[in-house]
């Protein structure tokens, strides 16, 4: 277990993830069992909204959204940045599109939600009293943000140039998957996937959750009215399953290896 409350994360890290959901009741429940999350308000800015806990560390946003709002539900990773403002420029001039903001979330920050060359919705999030995610490693805690798009070249490039990511291949010749890093270190990933992008949904980032037990999680998961779209299976990350909430967002479930 790591905390990650001590530190600033560094721009271009995922540094927090959030949902917007159309039952906002519903949707603690769901998680409070799976994950063990508490929940406290969160700023009252963005309407209603609330921060998942675990041991008084924040860990993720779940907000409402309105009624008349028939927007897709899916977990939205933010990326660190310094400056929202100079960020969404960039993502402007090298090819994105800036949807909301960037604006004040009162005394906690500055965010924007923005999309990438090919559609793939993220946040940008510019800290001030809340620096983002503040704990890693343990059960129910975001452990890794991956991209998923049809091939990786151009998104890698996009990466690249708006948040410095070093953009390196994989080592099988058989993938299409770039690793994104900062300083060295692994952040974020990019997966090429071709023809087997749902069409439903296009490209997209994949939040992963650790868990203690997938299987058991995945069962679990089941009876609390989610759907289990990829079973357990071992990969390179450990023992995964791709699942969804209730109201359909999609997410990956892991038990790390080692």
């Amino acid at each position: 277990m790591t905390e990650a409350a001590t530190r600033r994360h560094t721009p271009g890290e995922p540094c927090w993830v959030s949902l917007m959901v159309h039952g906002l009741a519903t949707t603690r429940e769901f998680y409070g069992t799976l994950f063990g999350w508490e929940f406290r308000p969160g700023p009252r800015q963005l309407g209603p909204y609330v921060r998942a806990e675990i041991d008084g560390k924040e860990i993720a946003g779940v907000g409402q959204l309105p009624p008349d709002r028939h927007l897709p539900i899916a977990w939205t990773p933010y990326l660190a940045t310094k400056d929202a403002g100079v960020t969404a420029e960039s993502v402007r001039s090298h090819g994105g599109t800036v949807g909301v903001g960037p604006i004040d979330a009162g005394d906690a920050g500055r965010m924007a939600i923005c999309s990438d060359p090919v559609g793939a919705v993220f946040g940008l999030w510019q800290a001030a009293a809340h620096p983002g995610t503040a704990l890693a490693g343990t059960h129910g805690t975001p452990v890794w943000n991956e991209l998923v798009t049809r091939e990786t070249s151009v998104v890698g490039k996009f990466y690249a140039a708006v948040f410095g990511h070093e953009v390196g291949t994989d080592a099988c010749a058989d993938l299409d998957l770039l690793t994104l890093r900062l300083d060295g270190r692994p952040v974020a990933s990019v997966r090429g996937v071709g023809a087997a992008l749902p069409r439903d949904r296009g490209p997209h980032w994949m939040t992963y959750f650790e868990v203690e037990d997938t299987d058991g999680s995945a069962r679990l998961l089941d009876e609390l009215g989610g759907h289990v779209l990829q079973p357990p299976r071992d990969d390179a990350r450990g023992r995964s399953a791709v699942v969804s909430d209730p109201e359909g967002a999609v997410f990956t479930i892991v038990t790390t290896a080692g």
